[in-house]
């Protein structure tokens, strides 16, 4: 029986920033297509149009989205603006450089998209400014310090908040994530890493420990279907 008491420190394989071509390429599309089909993205377009709600501006809306992969996020988040009439200025930020050429390659027909490979923990990054930061699938990659810094990070340098989607730590998500695999015939690379994944994220206990002594109004914790959690930061 798998324990998940406490989050592993297990590598996951997309952790090689090396990783490139269609090996890449193909590991992208296949994630995309669970998120797809468990309705993951959905989960970050709705604490983003929240956020948007909540002020009115007069200039594009700057949205950082952290971890960003091939770029489907911000292609829905792009999608999304065009319909409601918004002006956003969309960037991507992933540490894998390759990534980013391919992202820049799907998004090309998406003027106010762009992408920069980028360590999230340089000074460089914190230098940039953002109206909005969202964060999919991507902080149960780092150790508890690095995300208390990292949240701290982002609650400073936006002006209206934070979406986190990630998932939620359990015995059920992992034997059923094994069940969806099988059925679905997901390539083992993603099946790795999607049980590395699990074994690697959150209980709600995580989310509030991260969430003390952070510098904004409000916060949402909101548990979602497919063993995801919602939390939105309100600056």
């Amino acid at each position: 029986m798998i324990n998940t008491s406490n989050r592993s420190d297990r590598k996951e394989i997309m952790d090689d920033l090396e990783m490139q071509g269609e090996e890449l390429e193909k590991t992208l599309l296949d994630l995309d297509k669970v998120n797809k089909w468990l309705g993951g993205n959905k989960i970050t377009l709705e604490g983003a149009e929240k956020l948007l709600k909540s002020c009115c501006y007069t200039r594009p809306v700057r949205i950082i989205d952290v971890g960003c992969g091939n770029g489907t996020i911000l292609k829905e988040v792009a999608e999304m603006g065009r319909k409601r009439g918004d002006q956003l200025e969309l960037l991507g930020i992933d540490a894998n450089r390759h990534a980013m050429e391919i992202a820049r390659r799907n998004l090309s027909d998406y003027p106010e998209v762009s992408f920069k490979a980028m360590d999230v923990f340089s000074e460089e990054f914190k230098a940039l400014e953002a109206d909005i930061i969202l964060c999919t699938l991507t902080l149960h990659h780092f150790t508890d310090e690095q995300i208390e810094d990292l949240m701290k990070a982002f609650t400073s340098m936006v002006k209206l908040g934070v979406v986190v989607n990630d998932l939620e730590r359990s015995r059920s998500a992992y034997y059923l994530f094994q069940a969806f695999c099988a059925a679905f015939n997901i390539r083992e690379i993603n099946r790795k890493d999607g049980l590395t994944s699990i074994l690697r994220s959150f209980k709600r206990k995580d989310l509030e420990r991260y969430s003390k002594n952070l510098n904004v109004n409000r916060q949402e914790i909101n548990r979602r279907w497919a063993f995801r959690y919602q939390w939105i930061l309100y600056k």
